[in-house]
């Protein structure tokens, strides 16, 4: 018999629910990005603490940020949002990261509970 860590089980029961959830949001998106200005983050300057601006985040994207139990910077340092499958990293016209799974701006250092490692391919 086999026995798994418990670490382990964790990890890939947090990577399974990421990635349904991530699956299951898919039919969403494509609706929302026919709304205008959707899925797009607040104009933000390249200073770093603007990224961590959430005036033009709504009240229920703020509460699913809160669900998720999104933070600035990770408990855990080897999972941060910067090597995590769902972030999306900064771009010349935003200047922060973003997440596949809520709205607004995400500090590369941060983290919540849908962490999925990136999958190199």
């Amino acid at each position: 018999m086999t026995r798994y860590s418990k670490r382990n089980t964790v990890s890939r029961r947090r990577f399974l629910s990421a990635t349904i959830l991530a699956g299951a949001m898919l039919p969403f998106a494509a609706a929302c990005g026919k709304k205008e200005n959707a899925g797009q983050l607040p104009d933000v300057t390249t200073s770093p603490s603007d990224c961590r601006d959430l005036s033009g985040v709504s009240a229920e994207d703020l509460a699913i940020r809160e669900k998720l139990a999104y933070v600035n910077e990770s408990p855990i340092p080897e999972n941060e949002c910067s090597n995590c499958n769902l972030y999306l990293p900064p771009t010349d016209e935003r200047k922060c990261g973003g997440c596949m799974l809520f709205k607004g701006p995400v500090e590369a250092k941060g983290y919540c509970t849908y962490w999925a490692p990136k999958i190199e391919g």
